[in-house]
């Protein structure tokens, strides 16, 4: 897991040390010294940790004007037995909302678990992006995770379709992805009202 590291080819656009409003900004990160871990396994630098023991994440797009951000996810994310998203939100997300993005994308191909536990957090983020005309899209997860977050029951707070499970978004750049997303959740959002 050590040689995983988080999508870099967009560090021309966007870096969490470069951005002043991210709570990471002005962070060194050393590419040699490895500390964080995922049970017996050390994971790569560029990952933040955000409270959690065995789940870490990188913002690696962010656009306030757009109001949109792309997180990337990596280990096992656990509700059940560690409230990750309590972690997650209270720690990261509620920052970025505090600043005006409302529009997430989470990549959760390196997530290797996922264990349901309370869906408080999930719909407390979920009205909270609703309210602004905002969104949460999960993409890329692995066939039982997400199996497992379908049958706790996330669907009703965070978008998981299953054609975005093998979505390429390397080949894209982030305005790309973001007006597509947008166009998915809003044609989405139409066919369920109709």
């Amino acid at each position: 897991m050590h040689d995983i590291e988080p999508y870099y080819n967009w560090r021309n656009l966007y870096t969490v040390e470069d951005d002043p409003q991210s709570l990471l900004y002005g962070k060194n990160y050393d590419e040699f010294y490895f500390t964080n871990r995922v049970y017996n396994y050390y994971i790569h630098p560029q990952w933040d940790e955000f409270g959690s023991d065995t789940l870490y994440h990188k913002i690696i797009f962010a656009d306030y004007d757009m109001g949109f951000a792309i997180i990337e996810m990596i280990g096992e994310w656990n509700d059940c037995l560690h409230n990750d998203i309590m972690f997650f939100k209270q720690n990261v997300l509620n920052h970025l909302m505090d600043n005006g993005i409302f529009k997430f994308a989470i990549i959760g191909e390196n997530v290797l678990n996922f264990h349901g536990g309370d869906e408080d957090y999930y719909e407390e983020w979920y009205e909270s992006v609703i309210e602004e005309g905002g969104w949460i899209l999960y993409l890329n997860l692995y066939q039982h995770v997400y199996e497992e977050m379908i049958n706790t029951h996330l669907h009703h707070y965070v978008n998981i379709l299953p054609h975005l499970m093998n979505f390429e978004w390397r080949k894209h750049d982030p305005p790309n992805l973001f007006n597509t997303f947008d166009a998915l959740i809003l044609k989405k959002n139409f066919i369920e009202t109709e």
